[in-house]
């Protein structure tokens, strides 16, 4: 991974990428984002995924940008480039960004598993790598069990593993080839341990799900799976900690596989503030004294949104790079400016898009209008784990006041869930321990 240096401080409020993989990334997006932009209300309106927009991407090689540069990747490492590609993205369309950013953060969680996992961690990651710059893998997340089952991974007696249970909340589901999986063992005499298969979109017993029908992100193919005592290879699982083991050093894997994240937020709100602005420049009317105080007070929030999550991007940069130190230590100097910044993007982001539907008027308030799709999107990321709301609070709270607590949400998933075979209200995206 490359290393921060002075020359490379990023621009205020995710302006541009500083690396020339970062810049190399944009440049190639940016071809696409007209056609994003005239096909967003569609699938929007029908809930349908856009598939021939990343067809394109995978047939450019784009599902592998965060691939190593050694694997043939465009080998984009820095999550603060990441980001300024999924702004670009989600300001023509949000739905298509919240799907890239999963294979992006894959990329880059891979990558870490590559250069730092152990020998069956390195293979596996290797062999995934190499098919996501090739094509042929795009690689989605289930961390969230529907309420109706525990996911289960049990030994099959011959050296594998079956898997059982259901997934929801799965994005870019639809085109999928291989889910990464968070699964609980059941080992008799053992304590439960999280496990991570991969299982490809072929495995007996595995089905997606088309249900997905959401008030935003519509067309981001968010659906569940389901796991029918699938068979996983022992070749395909990373092994993760025990349940209920407080190891703070996996919020350090948390924070990068989903910060990044906070780009399509930004770039929602930057749309919005952009079509309103447009909107009152072609009125043949002078603007009204309150309309431009309003637009003033919408500048300074994005700007204030636009500089926090760079900020909370570049240290996370600076200290993923930096593993010379204690690693609990190192997860939660991560994961709590990326809790700040993520707190504040869900505060700022719905009321900038809020504002500017007033600014426009009772036209925004129908289906067709792009403000409409906005409004409804970037609620969205108040239910992102890590943390929503009521973890969030906890996790900063109790860092403040030097309280102890399990801050693994995948791990407090396991513990609490029931004996019966179901499960309690589970997380969302996004796993891969680092």
């Amino acid at each position: 991974m490359s290393t921060p240096t002075a020359h490379q401080t990023p621009p205020t409020g995710l302006r541009a990428p500083v690396t020339p993989a970062g810049r190399a990334l944009l440049d190639r997006l940016t071809g696409y984002l007209p056609q994003i932009r005239a096909t967003a209300a569609e699938h929007d309106r029908d809930g349908t995924f856009p598939v021939e927009t990343f067809d394109a991407f995978r047939k450019d090689g784009l599902m592998g940008a965060t691939v190593p540069a050694e694997l043939g990747g465009l080998g984009v490492d820095r999550l603060h480039d990441v980001a300024v590609a999924l702004v670009h993205v989600a300001h023509a369309d949000a739905s298509t960004a919240l799907a890239l950013h999963m294979q992006f953060s894959r990329g880059i969680t891979l990558g870490y598993e590559w250069r730092h996992g152990g020998p069956e961690a390195r293979a596996l990651a290797e062999r995934l790598l190499r098919m996501m710059v090739a094509g042929e893998a795009v690689v989605c997340s289930g961390i969230k069990d529907h309420h109706t089952a525990v996911t289960r991974l049990t030994p099959d007696g011959a050296g594998g593993w079956r898997l059982s249970g259901r997934k929801t909340l799965v994005s870019m589901g639809p085109i999928g080839t291989h889910f990464v999986i968070n699964a609980k063992t059941e080992l008799p005499g053992e304590a439960p341990r999280l496990m991570s298969p991969v299982v490809t979109r072929d495995t007996p017993g595995f089905s997606v799900l088309d249900n997905w029908d959401g008030l935003g992100m519509r067309a981001s193919g968010t659906v569940d799976i389901v796991f029918d005592d699938c068979p996983i290879p022992a070749g395909d699982v990373f092994v993760r900690d025990l349940v209920g083991a407080r190891n703070d050093a996996v919020l350090a894997g948390q924070t990068v596989s989903s910060i990044g994240m906070l780009g399509a937020y930004v770039g929602i709100a930057q749309s919005a503030y952009d079509l309103a602005v447009a909107s009152l420049a072609r009125r043949s009317e002078p603007v009204p004294a309150a309309a431009r105080t309003l637009v003033a007070e919408l500048s300074a929030r994005l700007y204030a949104l636009r500089s926090t999550v760079a900020t909370a991007l570049t240290t996370a940069d600076a200290r993923s790079a930096d593993l010379s130190g204690d690693s609990a230590e190192r997860g939660r100097q991560m994961m709590q400016p990326f809790q700040c910044a993520k707190l504040i993007v869900n505060q700022l982001a719905p009321g900038i898009v809020n504002d500017c539907l007033t600014l426009v008027g009772g036209a925004s308030f129908t289906a067709a209008h792009p403000l409409s799709r906005l409004y409804r999107d970037v609620r969205a990321g108040g239910f992102m784990q890590p943390y929503a709301y009521a973890d969030a609070v906890d996790f900063l709270s109790t860092q403040a006041l030097g309280i102890e607590r399990d801050n693994d949400y995948m791990s407090t998933w396991a513990t609490r869930a029931t004996k019966d075979g179901k499960s309690v209200d589970a997380p969302h995206p996004d796993p891969m321990s680092r």
